[in-house]
């Protein structure tokens, strides 16, 4: 998915090219930046397994950790919906 077509509103999964995995409510795009609500911001240490930070956060709930913030697009590597990533048992 692209964060241009993200739906509004819904929750969401951004994997950054800088280590980082941002999961919180997509608002809105300007073409350079994208704005969330709600935010979790997890840095991914060096061999952590982002995937598995994503699979408790969908089965959990988000940890909100900022009400708002902003990515810039050019970071953003992969985008999916928090509610399409499979939970743990």
């Amino acid at each position: 998915m692209n964060i241009q077509d993200a739906p509004h509103g819904i929750n969401v999964v951004i994997e950054t090219s800088d280590a980082r995995v941002l999961i919180g409510r997509f608002d809105s795009t300007n073409g350079f930046q994208a704005l969330l609500h709600d935010c979790d911001v997890h840095p991914v240490g060096a061999g952590e397994d982002a995937e598995s930070y994503i699979r408790n956060t969908a089965k959990y709930g988000v940890a909100v950790k900022e009400r708002d913030f902003v990515v810039d697009i050019h970071l953003i590597e992969r985008v999916r919906l928090l509610g399409d990533v499979p939970k743990p048992d």
